[in-house]
């Protein structure tokens, strides 16, 4: 199991954001979470990663709890790609991905040969190379988002996270990127909000209520139409794409 969480939970206020939550990822796999906003999605994926601590429970990832994972170790090993991330600074796409780099250098470490290699495969892996020397700002959103995909490649991580990836993004560009994701040697958590992405996509969905997983498993097991009525609170049709043999929703109107 390459991420294991164990009845995780973590509050605002006493307001419970992540509720008991208990999932594991098999190395390789991509997993889907989904769920309306305000489920936990974002803040599970936080507490993944080790920028939140849990208030209860254990997260794991291999052998080892994050919690006593040094931070630069944990670092090199897991990379979040969060929603919409931006800069003012006036920056190259190559100076962007160079920033992956971080976690593996000290402060005054020269930059590397071994750094000047991972910086590559990762502008190749996202797309990237032929637009490394352009400016962050003449980037369209699907490119910017690919930018920061390879950022996190740089890093060479084991564990790959991403908070709505799509978000913002025209159909093109979500295939795109989702596809993109799909193919790397990577363990990936995905937050996402369209149903059939994550059909497409993912090997196993979780979905969030109220902060806890009210269902986990493969797509063809989650994505019911009684389950999405009772979550989502929309009328569905669910029948098997002939295209690529996932589960296809398809979303009914109030009268139909």
């Amino acid at each position: 199991m390459s991420i294991s969480v164990k009845e995780a939970s973590w509050a605002i206020s006493n307001k419970p954001i992540v509720d008991s939550v208990t999932l594991g990822v098999e190395t390789g796999q991509m997993l889907g979470l989904l769920g309306p906003n305000g489920s936990g999605k974002s803040s599970l994926l936080r507490l993944i990663c080790g920028l939140r601590r849990v208030e209860s429970g254990v997260i794991t990832l291999g052998d080892q709890e994050i919690s006593r994972i040094p931070r630069a170790q944990l670092s090199r090993r897991i990379a979040l790609v969060e929603q919409q991330a931006t800069t003012d600074a006036h920056i190259s796409v190559e100076e962007v991905v160079r920033l992956g780099r971080t976690p593996h250098r000290g402060p005054l470490s020269p930059w590397t040969v071994t750094d000047e290699e991972a910086v590559a495969h990762a502008l190749d892996s996202a797309g990237m190379t032929s637009k490394r020397a352009r400016s962050w700002h003449t980037l369209s959103g699907g490119e910017r988002q690919r930018v920061h995909i390879a950022r996190a490649l740089a890093q060479t991580p084991t564990e790959l996270l991403l908070d709505e990836p799509t978000n913002h993004l025209d159909i093109q560009h979500q295939l795109d990127i989702l596809s993109l994701v799909a193919k790397l040697p990577v363990t990936s958590v995905v937050a996402l909000h369209d149903l059939n992405l994550a059909a497409m996509f993912c090997d196993r969905i979780a979905i969030l209520q109220h902060g806890r997983v009210v269902a986990i498993g493969t797509p063809e097991t989650v994505l019911t139409e009684d389950l999405i009525a009772e979550v989502f609170g929309v009328r569905t049709y669910v029948d098997r794409s002939p295209h690529h043999g996932r589960p296809h929703i398809h979303f009914l109107t109030r009268g139909g």
